[in-house]
């Protein structure tokens, strides 16, 4: 299975939009219930007294609406999700996804969490960055940073863990967030070469001209699953 670079992470991306015709919405409800999928699987509510709560974290780009989609269909699954979303886009696209959720009853807090808030969640999905992102990290996303590296609470990376190096991984391990699960989306990134914990590829969508182009090698999704457990 090839693993991406991040030149070819974006060029697959812009094909899918321009000559395959998905559209950015489409292509980010299809990634986002994948990962409630992968979620709902790694931590399934077994019981009326399982620990259902869950935050998630949104980013101002796209892994930020792949966040609020998985926010949505983990409350049909039984969680509760809150969502903290530091850094608003004010776009037709994001205002809908945050609507949806509104009208779902899905809490959107303001203020980051500590460590000691943060305990009390069963997992932290990790929409904050995706495979566009470079260094550094703005003001506005230092703390929930923080948060996630310091927290024991299992984190589950949409796509990439944010702030890592999308090619080289983590630039500093020793503060580095350490994810649980990551998600890779499409097809993994050059950076999950170096992810030790539990990986799923999700996102059932990738037409198989588009595979064959870049040399993919995508494994086999068993039966009807939009995810399949890599490791």
């Amino acid at each position: 299975m090839k693993f991406l670079s991040q030149d070819e992470a974006i060029n697959c991306d812009v094909e899918l939009f321009n000559e395959y015709q998905f559209s950015v919405d489409q292509l980010m409800e299809l990634a986002g219930l994948s990962c409630a999928h992968v979620a709902a699987k790694e931590f399934a509510i077994n019981s009326e007294s399982s620990n259902n709560l869950a935050l998630i974290v949104c980013g101002p780009g796209n892994n930020g609406g792949d966040g609020m989609v998985m926010a949505r269909h983990l409350s049909l699954m039984k969680f509760k999700p809150t969502i903290y979303y530091p850094k608003k886009v004010d776009k037709p696209l994001f205002n809908g996804l945050m609507r949806q959720c509104e009208l779902m009853d899905i809490e959107f807090i303001d203020k980051c969490p500590s460590v000691d808030e943060a305990s009390k969640y069963r997992f932290i999905a990790d929409g904050l960055f995706g495979f566009s992102f470079r260094p550094p990290i703005r003001d506005t996303f230092k703390d929930i940073m923080k948060l996630m590296c310091e927290t024991n609470v299992p984190i589950v990376s949409i796509d990439i863990p944010s702030g890592w190096n999308v090619e080289n991984g983590p630039e500093d391990e020793s503060n580095s967030i350490k994810p649980y699960i990551l998600i890779s989306l499409t097809a993994p990134k050059k950076c999950a070469q170096h992810f030790k914990g539990i990986h799923y590829l999700g996102g059932r969508f990738v037409p198989p001209r588009l595979a064959n182009k870049y040399l993919l090698d995508l494994p086999e999704y068993p039966g009807t699953e939009l995810c399949v457990k890599l490791n």
